[in-house]
């Protein structure tokens, strides 16, 4: 049955608007990172830039010095190495985690106690963290955050590949195990191929957790060495002249990342989620 007209111009036009609304700061945020100084402070602002100026990009990316030297650099490094590295060792744990609950029987009072430690309030966890990462060393150093980081996102990924194993079959499982495949034979051939946009998407959304922490990073770094991006732009904005086309250039390379990755695995994204949604 064919849609009413009225009905699709509503569609369209709600469609249109939510986009409108999406992309609206975005747009205004790549205008900023384009304008001049002068452009910036004058009143009222103009919505085209009268004269275009791409110098916060190739001051943010210059790569003629050491890295160390060059804030955005380091920082954009660190964030990478927090990220990747926390929802890399995330995964390697989650997947035999939530296999155990899903499969094996896990007590499940186990896994509710998991995601308690999650929803619990960051401020909570920070002074014994900050009291051993002390003791041993570990501030302004980006590995410190990745072991912080994982404590967040394995909850997160447990729960969510554990809720997309219980609407598999679980005679495939069975048909492996008759032919003499093992417990991590059977995980490995069998589970995760079917589990693949699944694990897409907590690796999406666990590198973006990670990607966009702020308070962990702000409390157990002082300095470039550990610092990540939310940081630095934090940074940036603190001194006594705020350069607001420098940070919108950072706000603009900082969301870049991210982007590409969300773009790359969105059909992996949606399938993943939505996976888990049914059952039987």
């Amino acid at each position: 049955m064919r849609r009413p007209f009225w009905q699709s111009l509503l569609i369209y036009c709600s469609a249109g608007l939510i986009l409108m609304v999406t992309l609206a700061p975005i747009a205004w945020l790549v205008l900023m990172s384009v304008s001049s100084s002068q452009d910036l402070i004058t009143v009222p602002l103009p919505w085209i830039p009268k004269h275009w100026d791409f110098s916060k990009y190739a001051q943010l990316l210059d790569m003629t010095g050491y890295i160390t030297e060059n804030p955005f650099l380091m920082a954009l490094r660190n964030s990478l190495i927090a990220a990747f590295g926390s929802t890399l060792l995330a995964l390697v744990a989650a997947i035999p985690a939530a296999y155990a609950f899903s499969r094996r029987n896990g007590p499940m009072a186990l896994l509710f106690l998991l995601l308690a430690t999650y929803m619990m309030p960051p401020i909570t966890y920070v002074l014994p963290l900050y009291t051993l990462f002390s003791d041993i060393g570990m501030l302004n150093n980006p590995v410190t955050l990745i072991a912080v980081y994982c404590t967040m996102l394995l909850p997160f990924a447990t729960w969510l590949i554990k809720s997309n194993l219980d609407v598999l079959p679980v005679e495939v499982e069975h048909a492996a195990t008759v032919e003499g495949a093992g417990t991590m034979r059977t995980l490995v051939s069998v589970v995760l191929p079917m589990i693949r946009p699944v694990l897409m998407a907590a690796a999406m959304l666990s590198f973006l957790i990670a990607w966009d922490e702020f308070f962990y990073s702000l409390i157990f770094n002082s300095d470039l060495r550990g610092k990540t991006l939310p940081v630095a732009i934090a940074d940036f904005a603190a001194g006594r002249v705020t350069d607001y086309g420098l940070i919108a250039s950072v706000g603009v390379l900082a969301s870049l990342p991210p982007t590409f990755l969300a773009v790359f695995f969105q059909r992996h994204l949606v399938q993943g989620l939505a996976a888990g949604s049914v059952k039987g």
